[in-house]
């Protein structure tokens, strides 16, 4: 809470700064653009798919290199590197294994866009390594490994951010500030949906692992499985052993910014519906599910995820509703609108620059604001609008949302601690089960 208040006190004097090439920069930022001589080395881990968009956003910065590429499979590095040629105009320094980059004194900050399993452990190895991390969401693949990275946090003393990058979106500020102020008065209730369509990943056949592949270093620190020609590159999300379905794949950003809005952390208590209705593929989540979570003073927040089926009535790929006494707001990564309690609108503010909001990439200029909060808080000492110990609250609602579904029953929470009161079974999800020599130590 502290972290947030300190925030929207910074930016409640307004949202005024210059626009150069199309980009929004605080005057903070523009300062450190035309006086600042600290040159960010920089490493991006996974770089198949968002990763582009964070080096797009790392290149945004004229003080800012990336310094190496890294993955663990050489198709995607051959791919990444001519995109970089193409976008960037050069291509980093590649290495297959992480660790060596970390070994490298001369990088300052990693990017981590890896497979889900991978974020917590290899964020607080960076962290003993001294290095910044700027880490995609969820921060953890479980509660404990939230656990872990945030005391590594302040163990270490270095910057992290997590990548729920509408924090950083201007029309988002503004409307925090305006809720702060009372604009649709007592703010009660956060609605926070997605919707997309994504077909079936089948039924995996177990086959060689492609030589390109180093299927030992992707696994990591999951158990070990045999490899199925469905899981990798992309439908890990939705396997256990390496995702944690959609309400993080996706409502980590939604749930986010109603908890911001509302000025909530952790609940009074969690209830799950939903199921697998569609397809019988491998799936190992639900495909569509509503979530509530309450808070002190009647305050609640819901999510809506629909994975596979467009919600109806059409509404908008994904986004947020925040009612109050007084009226409401509905918030993307690109508008922000005001509405009375008769629906009327009111006041309507755009994004500078657009953002993506249903593809695997979700790039746009929200990237280049966050990623450039980042670099503004290593060089400067300004404050993270998702800092790690606040962000890691809430990924922890989006581990509780899967509890209470997985438990069937409402959760009771302590508050405190985010531990379940009520469910034996519920708290033994805090914790996974590491390959043998793996488990992540601070």
């Amino acid at each position: 809470m502290t972290t947030r208040r300190n925030f929207i006190k910074k930016t409640s004097a307004g949202t005024a700064g210059l626009t150069l090439g199309g980009i929004l920069f605080s005057s903070a930022s523009y300062a450190n653009i035309l006086g600042a001589n600290d040159k960010i080395n920089c490493a991006v881990i996974g770089v198949r798919s968002r990763a582009k968009a964070h080096v797009k956003a790392i290149h945004a910065d004229p003080n800012a290199t990336i310094l190496y590429s890294c993955d663990v499979d050489d198709v995607i590095i051959e791919e990444h590197n001519a995109w970089c040629q193409q976008n960037i105009g050069y291509v980093p320094k590649v290495e297959k294994d992480f660790r060596k980059v970390l070994e490298d004194k001369k990088v300052d900050a990693v990017f981590i866009a890896t497979p889900e399993h991978w974020h917590a452990p290899m964020a607080i190895l960076a962290l003993q390594a001294g290095k910044h991390v700027y880490v995609e969401k969820p921060c953890s693949h479980n509660p404990h490994e939230n656990d872990l990275l945030t005391a590594a946090q302040r163990k270490y003393g270095k910057k992290v951010q997590m990548g729920n990058q509408q924090r950083s979106a201007v029309t988002s500020i503004s409307a925090i500030k305006d809720i702060r102020e009372g604009i649709i008065g007592d703010v009660y209730k956060g609605e926070a949906y997605y919707s997309n369509n994504r077909g079936s990943i089948g039924k995996g056949n177990i086959i060689d692992v492609p030589k390109t592949l180093d299927w030992e270093l992707w696994q990591g620190y999951a158990l070990r499985k045999k490899y199925k020609d469905n899981v990798h590159p992309y439908n890990w999300h939705w396997f256990r052993n390496w995702g944690t379905g959609e309400i993080h794949n996706n409502g980590t950003h939604e749930i986010d910014i109603c908890r911001w809005a509302l000025g909530v952390d952790l609940p009074q208590s969690v209830t799950s519906f939903g199921g697998k209705y569609t397809y019988d593929d491998d799936w190992e989540f639900v495909d569509n599910q509503q979530v509530t979570f309450s808070f002190d003073n009647d305050k609640f927040i819901t999510w809506t995820g629909h994975s596979r089926g467009i919600m109806k009535p059409e509404r908008p790929g994904r986004g947020i509703t925040i009612y109050g006494s007084k009226g409401s707001i509905m918030l993307d990564r690109n508008f922000y609108q005001l509405y009375d309690l008769q629906g009327n609108l009111l006041k309507e503010e755009k994004e500078g620059g657009s953002s993506e909001t249903t593809n695997t990439r979700g790039e746009g200029q929200l990237d280049v604001n966050h990623v450039g909060n980042f670099f503004n808080a290593i060089r400067q000492d300004e404050s993270l609008h998702s800092d790690i110990q606040d962000a890691s609250i809430t990924t922890m609602l989006c581990h509780l949302g899967n509890m209470a579904q997985d438990a069937g029953e409402t959760l009771k929470i302590d508050t405190a601690t985010g531990k379940v009161l009520n469910n034996e079974m519920a708290m033994n999800f805090r914790k996974r089960e590491y390959a043998p020599g793996w488990e992540p130590k601070l």
